[in-house]
């Protein structure tokens, strides 16, 4: 099998070790995965990839273009491709890919991982974000998004959530105009700093969060609300 999503991978690896053949330069988790490197998800080795004679390729309708995975198709290798736009659906597709598309049982840390969002407190008081991904230019989450649907589960609600796009860019002046009550600042996929808040986002707080517990949905998933929760607690006290 080879991972197209880092996310995916994590979640193969954790649940059936030796699966996996093949994954993308980006699949940074589990550590020492030990496996064929096959490129980036948006530019993976075609070539490489068919060599390996996988048996499944795994993919995201986002992460990964339309024209590698029909590339794939075309040399004969089933791809499944999964939707992950909210919470739900992530754990919904994390199911799918493992028992239908890696027939394995369903594990343990899925269970967890569900039963922690579960337990979510339900915040006080709202607060609204802009949520930073990239600079130069800035883009930030928009509609529709899985870190999005993280953030409002946490009391966050993301100021560009109506936009119509999903990521779209927006000049940093209009940004700090917004009317957010705080910037919240992934460490990935571009790597902000705590310097990125304070130098963009004079006069409002800033929380750097974990781009893994941020946007990637697997086993991190268990552990996200609490390392969520407790940035943006330190950042606003």
């Amino acid at each position: 099998m080879v991972s197209l999503v880092p996310s995916l991978t994590e979640a193969v690896a954790a649940t059936g070790p030796g699966l996996l053949v093949g994954a993308t330069d980006w699949c940074s988790h589990p550590a020492g995965l030990d496996v064929a490197r096959i490129g980036g998800t948006k530019n993976p080795d075609i070539a490489r990839i068919t060599a390996l004679a996988p048996d499944l390729v795994i993919a995201n309708e986002e992460e990964n273009r339309a024209p590698d995975l029909a590339a794939l198709r075309a040399a004969g290798i089933p791809v499944l491709v999964t939707e992950v736009r909210d919470l739900g659906q992530a754990f919904s597709e994390l199911h799918r890919v493992l028992t239908d598309g890696c027939g394995l049982e369903r594990p343990g840390w899925l269970d967890a991982a569900e039963a922690a969002w579960r337990d979510v407190p339900v915040p006080e008081r709202r607060l609204r974000a802009v949520v930073p991904i990239w600079r130069r230019p800035w883009m930030v989450l928009g509609r529709d998004t899985f870190a999005g649907d993280l953030l409002a589960r946490l009391g966050v609600d993301n100021v560009y959530a109506a936009h119509a796009e999903r990521y779209p860019r927006i000049p940093v002046e209009e940004l700090r105009a917004s009317g957010a009550d705080l910037v919240v600042l992934p460490d990935e996929p571009y790597a902000f700093t705590p310097d990125d808040g304070p130098e963009a986002f004079p006069g409002l707080p800033a929380v750097l969060v974990g781009g893994r517990h941020l946007t990637w949905y697997g086993p991190s998933l268990a552990g996200a609300p609490a390392a969520l929760s407790e940035a943006l607690r330190a950042a606003l006290r």
